[in-house]
């Protein structure tokens, strides 16, 4: 077992060049994503006998519910408090959206890289959303069309905003 250990950490100070990279909670992270994958489709095996289908207005929901909620936990100042823990502000990155870096070594680093990504968030909402279908598709597809039209409003809004200053010159 030592000579695997051994091989991992020369693996990582190759890969990492000196650079604070916390790969064996990235290792982690992917762990847990896993099990839980694997665990949701267990579980829905069980309880159903097939997978639901999903249509083109599923996927349409599905996507923009996606970049609204992952955007929603990565950038919106109101769940800044969430990512306080693992995050320190430093400023504002766009419209409504806040910026931070990610602080602490290890699994906090490592957390704190996946909560404020929103690709990286994206794939545990879509991954979230899926389930959804599979356990409770009616709450699920309102969620999405709820989301839906929160990320339509904000589209609106910056084009409104984009109109007005085109307007004033």
């Amino acid at each position: 077992m030592s000579a695997v250990v051994e091989t991992a950490r020369r693996e990582k100070d190759e890969y990492t060049d000196g650079a604070d990279r916390p790969l064996g909670s990235y290792l982690g992270t992917l762990a847990v994503y896993g099990l839980t994958t694997g665990a949701l489709v267990l579980v829905g095996r069980r309880l159903r006998d097939r997978a639901p289908s999903i249509g083109l207005s599923d996927l349409a929901l599905m996507t923009v519910t996606t970049h609204k909620v992952s955007r929603l936990i990565a950038k919106d100042p109101v769940t800044s408090p969430l990512r306080a823990p693992f995050t320190r502000y430093s400023g504002t990155s766009g419209p409504a959206e806040v910026a931070e870096e990610v602080r602490g070594k290890g699994a906090r680093h490592a957390v704190g890289e996946l909560i404020t990504c929103p690709f990286c968030t994206a794939q545990w909402v879509a991954t979230a959303y899926a389930a959804g279908l599979v356990f409770a598709p009616h709450a699920t597809r309102l969620t999405g069309a709820t989301m839906t039209a929160v990320a339509g409003s904000d589209w609106l809004q910056l084009a409104y905003a984009r109109l007005q200053q085109s307007a004033e010159g």
